[in-house]
């Protein structure tokens, strides 16, 4: 069967790792393409000479394999483009560049163990990932493909560098995630501190964003149409527009096409500009056109809870689908035509939406009709639940492109409901278990950084 849960699911299907992140940046359109890897080190310049040379060089050695400086020029673009988008303060250049270059260590010591550990990444797996980066931006194959070719990335390069990150992940998998064990006395002591100090608690927040990007070197003339532009988009929200429509619209970041959905994580975890805007919003509240360095962010409270703590009282929705996988057998064009033609056989009274799920669908739901049963908030992959909360009871969506396929979604029913002490303290479990996992994960990349051995030749430049 296959899950639409966000969690629990196999690696491949869900999560976007950290390249992909930084890839899915790469694929619009940019400045200027991205150098590809070099071998050849030039090692005759002259030190203390501040030239930029077109031949590749080798700027550190990691447990004798070299880290060359087109390696570390491609990830510090990737990283000025996606802070530039999120609105935070860039670091120098200098600064910024010795961070990538540290983190490409890591990752390629953390690379190298994983490879001594014996375990592989499988052809098919590879084809899958890459057919799940192809449909979370909205692309088929082929077009990420050309994509990743105007961008100056190799699609062999661009495989190869997912296996790598794949590798990774299942090799932390194994030595990590497997080993973190959250008790129930642990449970306990938190919900007992929640309950006698609110007042220190941190705070996850669901942020939606429009974004307005304003060029490095815009005329007065071009700033003040712009912040008319994010002005315009700002009414239209307040108003009661549909935000999601409005992302679509308006904004230049990479969320446009989930609605400008950013997620519900700590405060922390957001730039301090964001969480300025919206600190005394309830869920809802609109702000903005906020000026950053980059350009002009409207942002939607989507979400603002206690951290770690669930809401006692929350809104579920009884939905059902059909899923049809997309293959070389199956475009994603025809996946979604076959789709609109059900809808419109619906809306005519000339088939039923749960008929049809057992004919059609290639999700493990078919056998009920596609019924999905009641589901509390963040069980489904957000581009899923997003359009699932967009949809009124009986109301049926348009085709839904997601990692899995095309999707039809009708919302059955919905109703408010308390959650009960058990699913209170699973949802506080789950929370504790990720928050030990990144801790550990944190101790364990230290630990594999520290047993290598780097020599550093070249700054990068």
């Amino acid at each position: 069967m296959l899950s639409l849960c966000a969690k629990g699911v196999a690696l491949t299907a869900l999560v976007v790792l950290p390249f992909l992140a930084a890839q899915a940046q790469t694929l619009r359109p940019s400045n200027g393409p991205l150098r590809q890897f070099g071998s050849v080190p030039n090692r005759g310049a002259l030190p203390n000479v501040a030239v930029q040379r077109s031949a590749d060089f080798i700027v550190a050695v990691v447990n004798s394999e070299p880290l060359t400086n087109n390696e570390v020029r491609g990830k510090l673009l990737r990283a000025e483009q996606q802070l530039t988008q999120q609105g935070g303060a860039l670091p120098t250049r200098v600064e910024l560049s010795g961070q990538v270059l540290e983190r490409l260590i890591s990752d390629k010591a953390q690379l190298q163990a994983a490879r001594l550990s014996g375990l592989r990444i499988d052809d098919n797996t590879i084809q899958n990932a890459v057919q799940n980066v192809a449909q979370q931006n909205q692309m088929t194959v082929e077009q990420l493909r050309q994509r990743l070719t105007a961008d100056g990335i190799a699609f062999a390069a661009f495989q190869n560098e997912l296996r790598d990150e794949l590798l990774v992940n299942r090799f932390r998998q194994r030595e990590v995630d497997a080993r973190v064990v959250v008790t129930d006395s642990e449970i306990d002591q938190f919900l007992t501190e929640q309950e006698t100090g609110p007042g220190t608690a941190s705070f996850d927040i669901n942020l939606a964003q429009i974004f307005v990007a304003v060029p490095e070197a815009a005329t007065a003339a071009q700033i003040a149409a712009l912040q008319a532009k994010a002005q315009t988009a700002f009414d239209k929200a307040r108003s009661g527009s549909d935000f999601t429509a409005l992302a679509a619209e308006f904004s230049d970041a990479p969320t446009r096409t989930t609605g400008g959905v950013m997620g519900l994580q700590s405060a922390e975890r957001y730039p301090t500009l964001f969480v300025d805007a919206t600190k005394d919003m309830r869920a809802g509240g609109i702000a903005g056109p906020v000026r950053s360095g980059a350009g002009f962010h409207i942002f939607k409270v989507i979400e603002k809870r206690q951290a770690g703590v669930p809401g006692v009282n929350i809104t579920q929705t009884k939905a059902r689908h059909i899923l049809l996988r997309v293959s070389p057998q199956q475009t994603e064009v025809s996946a979604k035509a076959k789709l609109l033609d059900a809808k419109k056989r619906m809306a005519a009274g000339q088939a039923e939406f749960a008929a049809l799920a057992r004919d059609i669908s290639d999700d493990g739901s078919a056998k009920d009709g596609g019924e999905l049963g009641w589901a509390n908030p963040g069980m489904f992959v957000p581009e899923f639940e997003q359009m699932m909360n967009s949809l009124a009871p009986g109301q049926i969506s348009d085709p839904l492109v997601s990692r899995f396929g095309v999707h039809l979604i009708q919302v059955m029913e919905r109703r408010d409901t308390k959650l009960s002490t058990r699913d209170q303290r699973e949802m506080v479990r789950a929370g504790l278990r990720e928050k030990k996992q990144d801790d550990a994960y944190t101790l364990w990349a230290q630990e594999i950084r520290g047993r290598a051995y780097v020599e550093y030749r070249e700054p990068p430049q």
